[in-house]
């Protein structure tokens, strides 16, 4: 159950934090996982730790604002592995700020990385899984992307945007055997959360019905069984991790 021995993923953002704890998962479950990230140098030392503990990963660099470079490195990764059977766009970033005094690079820079990113590796992976008759794109969005949040409208709106993407590209691919869908979490315990001071992350744990905000292992969990045969029916969803903030 929740067998991906032999299979081939790509996970964006991999070297830290939740795209960290996806690889992981996926490389436990005996995927071979491309561990891509914009700090080629991280991407390549993580992938290696992971490696040291008798999974299998490999770092490469990718910068998903570059649509060249991207479709260069999957090309690359589909030379060597001879395929891509899962995607998972974990790549993102915040630049927060009240709408009104929101400088335009910071709204073209989060719709770029977070939103045009998602849009360009699943573009870049689509050929071969179409040619393959199967795949699984799985993408991060936000429970900000749900409810909204006030001084992250750039964020929300690219977390909003990966959902009607991936919920458009499921009715696209299905035909092919691709399933699309989306994760969502809430508050989760990340090097970004664990920067805020204590009385505000105790505030943000209060509203969460299960009292505690979540962990990337909640996250990875969520996005393995996405990607594994279990899920093959579930296609244009979006899943909630959450802990019941946004039902």
């Amino acid at each position: 159950m929740f067998d991906l021995t032999g299979k081939v993923a790509v996970v964006t953002g991999a070297s830290r934090g939740i795209g960290r704890a996806i690889s992981e998962t996926l490389a436990r479950r005996g995927a071979f996982v491309a561990m891509t990230d914009v700090l080629g140098d991280a991407a390549v030392d993580a992938a290696r730790e992971v490696a040291a503990a008798g999974l299998k990963a490999e770092g490469f660099a990718m910068d998903v604002t570059n649509a060249e470079n991207v479709q260069a490195t999957i090309d690359a990764i589909i030379e060597r592995y001879t395929r891509v059977d899962i995607l998972v766009n974990n790549a993102g970033i915040v630049r927060d700020n009240v709408a009104f005094r929101l400088k335009r690079e910071d709204w073209d820079l989060v719709l770029s990385v977070n939103l045009t990113g998602t849009f360009t590796c699943s573009q870049a992976v689509l050929r071969t899984m179409m040619r393959q008759r199967s795949g699984r794109i799985i993408s991060i969005s936000s429970v900000v992307g749900q409810m909204g949040n006030a001084g992250q409208s750039n964020y929300a709106a690219s977390k909003a945007g990966i959902i009607g993407f991936s919920k458009a590209l499921a009715r696209e691919v299905a035909v092919r055997g691709i399933t699309v869908n989306v994760v969502a979490p809430g508050l989760i315990d990340t090097d970004m959360t664990r920067g805020l001071p204590e009385n505000v992350r105790n505030e943000w744990a209060s509203k969460v019905p299960l009292g505690r905000l979540g962990t990337a292992d909640d996250v990875a969990s969520a996005v393995c069984f996405l990607a594994t045969d279990e899920a093959s029916y579930i296609s244009g969803q979006v899943l909630a991790v959450n802990g019941a903030m946004y039902t």
